[in-house]
């Protein structure tokens, strides 16, 4: 890991997570529980069988906002960094978007004439339909074809130029439904619960917008990077 970037093995994990709340997210998704003490980055990936190069890499990512690669510093395990990325398709389908859907439910009337609520909840469930199509098509297509990779197998039918041409924004019809929440849905509503909710969706749309660029920057360069080296060696 290259020593420039802000966060490093020798840190206290606690002090990773303090400086940057959202890591509380990556350590999830890297199966990382609490209760480290004030043990290292690298003590506690150790303790629990997590890569800790890859576990910084993303870390640094996240916390820089970079968007460039350096082949130089690619130490990281691409197999690690694909389970990441598996347990935070599983997060947002199996948790995240199910619960801000609850909490859109308790928070608009859905017994109202004017039609609005439902429209709110039609483009949630639209966009989740959206979500839910694109993870699927990277946990089916493209996490098996890096399996293939990492075995050895070059595939005449796909490559990760492939998975790029496709891989679209998902955050348009999110834009939408915050729009409507915020320009129609009627005062009367719980503002609370409301604002609460809609919270969760910025949230969500930013988490969402991060983990498009762990897949842009980190993981296509180092599928790319593993191609190139297969063709070399055939």
């Amino acid at each position: 890991m290259n020593e420039t970037h802000k966060y490093r093995a020798t840190d206290k994990m606690s002090d990773l997570i303090c400086d940057n709340y959202s890591l509380l997210m990556v350590m999830s998704r890297f199966g990382l529980s609490l209760g480290f003490g004030d043990k290292t980055v690298r003590d506690v990936c150790e303790a629990q069988g997590v890569d800790c190069n890859t576990f910084l890499a993303v870390a640094n990512f996240i916390t820089e906002g970079q968007c460039t690669y350096d082949e130089g510093d690619t130490d990281f395990s691409l197999p690690a960094l694909m389970d990441y990325l598996k347990q935070a398709h599983t997060y947002f389908l199996d948790f995240n978007l199910p619960a801000i859907r609850r909490k859109l439910i308790e928070a608009i009337d859905c017994s109202e004439a004017n039609g609005v609520a439902f429209l709110i909840l039609r483009y949630f469930d639209e966009y989740a339909k959206e979500v839910r199509r694109h993870m699927e098509y990277e946990n089916e297509a493209v996490f098996t074809y890096v399996d293939g990779l990492l075995a050895g197998h070059l595939s005449d039918r796909f490559n990760i130029a492939t998975f790029v041409s496709k891989h679209n924004s998902i955050d348009t019809k999110l834009t939408e439904l915050k729009n409507i929440i915020i320009k129609y849905y009627p005062e009367k509503g719980n503002n609370n619960l409301l604002n609460a909710v809609l919270f969760d969706i910025f949230n969500c749309e930013q988490d969402l917008a991060s983990h498009c660029q762990v897949e842009d920057y980190l993981f296509v360069p180092a599928v790319t990077q593993m191609e190139r080296k297969l063709k070399d060696e055939q």
